[in-house]
C-alpha cells in the first residue's frame, strides 16, 4: 500500500460521509466489521490489507473487527482496530469511530528552528492535580513566564488504566482516554500555538505493551530475530515488515498532519532492530520531510540512543539516518558527577569535570574510548554534528523515575548545586530541557506507577523493580507502582511555587532562561567558539564561548570551598551577568565586587558566575 501523507490510508477514517475502514492482517482468511448489530465483509486488498467503504459506521459508533483463519478448530477472536483512534472501555474493549477533523486557529503558526528550543517536559497525569490535557492548558501562562519555548509531553498512546507513564502504550493511534483523548489533545496544541509554544511528543515506536496486545492475531508484526528488554522485537526487517513499517509511518504522519505536533521525540531508537537497505529512521525522515513540503511547516524528529553514534543525526548524503536531533545522557552523567553524585552503574565510566569538558566540548564522551562499565570500546566521534543536534538536562523523567524511590535533585543535592547545574545547562550549546517542577526545586518525587489489570502481570512488574534495586534497598524497598498512592506522591505541588526558597529558585531560573535567550553568544548554539578547561584539583570548570565580537565566560564550583578563579585573557574589562551565589537567589553570597588583578576572582562555594567582555582586538 502506498502512504498517502495527505490523509490517513489505515483504521477508520471518514471521507465525503461513508467510513473507510482498512486493516493489514496478512494472516486472516476473512475480516469482519461488528458494529451496532451489524456484521459487514472487508475485501482483501494486496500485501495482507483489507478494506471497507460504508455509511453504517458513523463517527461515535463502537465497533470490533473479527479476524477468521483457514486453520481448523480456530475460533475467530474479536479484536479493537490495531490503528484505533479512541478506547472508551479501555484496551480490550470496542474500538470508537472518531473523525479527526477539528477547526484549528494557528494558520500562522510556524515552528522555531530547534536552535530556539527551550523545552520542558511533563507527564500529562502528574504535571497538574487535574492530571489532564485541560491541566496542561492552565499552566501555559506559567511556562511562558518562565521562558519555554516548547513542552515535551511523555507518551499519550492509550495504555491499562488511568495511570501509567506512557511506555506501556498499546495503540499508538489512540489519545490516551483520561487525558482527554484526541480533541482534548488537539486543544491543547492549538493553544500552546497560541501562545507561541511549540509541542513535542514522545513515542514509542519499539515495543507494545504486555497488556491488551494481540496484534500478532493480524499479522507479523512481531519477529524472533531479535530479542529486545521487551521480548520480541517489533518486525521492521523480515518477511512482510513494509506493513509493519507503514503502521509506524502513518503514525508519525498522523501527529504531524492530524495533531500540529511540532516533534516527535522517538523512545529508544537504539532498540529498534532493522538491517534494510533504508533504515526506518531513514524511511521516516524521508515522508516527514514530504509532508513539511506539502504543507509549509517544518516537523522534527528527535531520538533517544544510546550508542554515541552520531549516524543516527547525520544527514542522508553522509550515510546518516537524518534524525534532526538526539536527547545526550552522557552530559546529564557526567554533570551529576561533577556535582558529587554517586560513582555507581553507568555513573562509574565518568570522573566529573574532566568528562564534563569533554561532553561541552566533543558532545559524547565516550567516543572511541574503552568503557569500564561496559568492558569495551564505545562510541564514534561527533565533531561536526551543530549543537542544536543535542538536547542536554541535569534531570529528565529516566533519571529521576529510575531510582528506586524516585528522588529529584532537590533531594539530592543542596540548593545551591542545583543553580550550578541549572546553570551547566543553559550556558551549553546544546538544546536545554528542564523537567516539570525543576524550576521551584520541586522535592516531591517522580515515581514509576502503573495500572495494570492482569495480577500476574501486576506481581511481575512489582517484582521485577525489586529485583532491578536489590543491591540498593538497605532498610528500604521500592514503592509499589500499582499503588494508587504511589502516583498520587508524585503529582507536582504547585502550591509551593510562590514560598520560600520555591520562589527563588523559580526566579532564578527566569532570569537564567533570559540570558541565555537574550545573549547573543549563549543563545547561538555555535560549538566552534567554545573552550572547556577542567580543574579537577579545584573541581571547578571554566567555559569560554563566544563570536567574533563577545565573550561569554561561565565559571563552576562544584566543591564546598571558595576557590580563585581566573578568566580568559585577550577581553575587555568583564562585566558579571549572573552570580548564583548572590542574595537575590538565595544564596550566602552579597555578589561578586570586582574582578581581581591579573583576571582573577573568588568564586564562592558550589555556585556558577557568568561574565561577558567584548574581545580586545590584538
Amino acid at each position: 500500500m502506498k502512504i498517502d501523507i495527505q490523509r490517513r490510508q489505515i483504521g477508520l477514517n471518514f471521507k465525503d460521509g461513508n467510513a473507510e475502514l482498512r486493516i493489514w492482517a496478512p494472516l486472516a482468511w476473512q475480516v469482519l466489521v461488528l458494529s451496532g448489530g451489524t456484521s459487514l465483509h472487508l475485501e482483501k486488498e494486496d500485501r495482507g490489507y483489507w478494506f471497507l467503504q460504508t455509511n453504517k459506521i458513523q463517527p461515535g459508533d463502537q465497533y470490533q473487527l473479527k479476524i477468521v483463519t483457514q486453520e481448523s478448530g480456530i475460533e475467530p477472536v474479536l479484536r479493537p482496530d490495531p490503528a484505533t483512534l479512541n478506547q472508551p472501555a479501555g484496551l480490550t474493549g470496542p474500538s470508537k469511530a472518531l473523525d479527526l477533523a477539528y477547526a484549528w486557529t494557528d494558520a500562522a503558526w510556524q515552528c522555531p528552528d530547534p536552535e530556539k528550543f527551550i523545552i520542558y517536559e511533563l507527564h500529562t497525569g502528574t504535571f497538574s492535580h487535574k492530571g489532564d490535557f485541560k491541566g496542561i492548558a492552565e499552566k501555559l501562562d506559567h511556562m511562558l513566564a518562565l521562558g519555554i519555548t516548547a513542552i515535551e509531553l511523555m507518551p499519550v498512546a492509550q495504555f491499562p488504566g488511568g495511570r501509567n507513564w506512557g511506555y506501556d502504550g498499546v495503540f499508538p493511534f489512540a489519545v490516551q482516554e483520561s487525558y482527554g483523548g484526541a480533541k482534548g489533545l488537539q486543544e491543547l496544541v492549538d493553544s500552546c500555538h497560541s501562545k507561541g509554544i511549540a509541542v513535542i511528543l514522545d513515542v514509542v515506536y519499539n515495543h507494545f505493551g504486555p497488556e491488551g496486545n494481540h496484534f500478532a492475531d493480524f499479522g507479523p508484526y512481531f519477529t524472533d530475530k531479535y530479542h529486545t528488554p521487551w521480548g520480541q522485537a517489533i518486525n521492521f526487517d523480515d518477511a512482510q515488515s513494509d506493513g509493519v513499517r507503514s503502521f509506524f509511518i502513518e503514525n508519525c504522519l498522523m501527529w504531524f498532519r492530524d495533531f500540529h505536533i511540532d516533534a516527535l521525540r522517538l523512545d529508544a531508537v537504539h532498540a529498534i532492530r532493522d538491517f534494510s537497505a533504508v533504515h526506518f529512521l531513514e524511511e521516516l525522515r524521508q515522508y516527514t520531510d514530504q509532508l513539511s513540503a506539502s504543507t509549509n511547516k517544518t516537523f522534527y524528529l528527535i531520538a533517544e540512543v544510546d550508542l554515541n553514534n552520531n549516524r543516527y543525526i547525520n544527514p542522508f548524503e553522509t550515510g546518516g539516518y537524518g534524525m534532526h536531533a538526539q536527547w545526550m545522557d552522557e552530559f546529564h552523567h557526567t554533570l551529576r558527577v561533577a556535582a558529587g553524585g554517586e560513582r555507581i552503574g553507568y555513573y562509574s565510566d565518568f570522573n566529573g569535570v574532566d568528562h564534563l569538558a569533554k561532553s561541552y566540548r566533543d558532545a559524547y564522551v565516550y567516543d572511541g574510548w574503552y568503557s569500564p562499565h561496559r568492558e569495551k570500546t564505545f562510541g564514534r566521534p561527533a565533531l561536526n554534528n551543530p549543537g542544536k543536534q543535542f538536547v542536554v538536562f541535569s534531570q529528565n523523567h529516566d533519571q529521576v523515575g529510575n531510582r528506586m524511590l524516585g528522588e529529584r535533585s532537590s533531594s539530592l543535592y543542596r540548593f545551591e548545586l542545583l543553580k550550578v547545574m541549572a546553570g551547566a545547562v543553559f550556558c551549553s550549546p546544546y538544546l536545554p530541557l528542564i523537567f516539570m517542577g525543576e524550576e521551584w526545586a520541586e522535592t516531591r518525587p517522580f515515581q514509576f506507577f502503573t495500572s495494570h489489570t492482569d495480577p500476574g502481570l501486576i506481581e511481575a512488574v512489582r517484582e521485577g523493580r525489586k529485583a532491578e534495586f536489590s543491591a540498593f534497598q538497605g532498610e528500604q524497598e521500592p514503592t509499589d507502582p500499582q499503588s494508587l498512592a504511589t502516583f498520587e506522591a508524585s503529582k507536582l505541588d504547585w502550591n509551593k511555587v510562590g514560598t520560600g526558597k520555591h520562589q527563588l529558585m523559580l526566579q532564578y531560573y527566569r532570569q537564567l532562561i533570559s540570558l541565555r535567550k537574550n545573549s547573543p553568544v549563549l543563545s547561538k548554539l555555535d560549538r566552534s567558539g567554545l573552550k572547556a578547561i577542567a580543574l579537577a584539583d579545584q573541581n571547578c570548570l571554566i567555559l569560554e564561548r563566544s563570536n567574533s565580537i563577545e565573550k561569554v565566560v561561565c565559571l563552576m564550583n562544584f566543591s564546598p570551598k571558595a576557590q580563585l578563579l581566573k578568566l580568559p585573557e585577550g577581553a575587555a574589562p568583564y562585566i558579571l551577568l549572573l552570580d548564583s551565589s548572590s542574595a537575590r537567589w538565595g544564596g550566602p553570597g552579597q555578589g561578586v565586587k570586582a574582578v581581581l588583578a591579573d583576571n582573577q576572582v573568588t568564586i564562592f562555594p558550589e555556585s556558577i558566575l557568568i561574565f561577558s567582555a567584548q574581545h580586545v582586538s590584538s
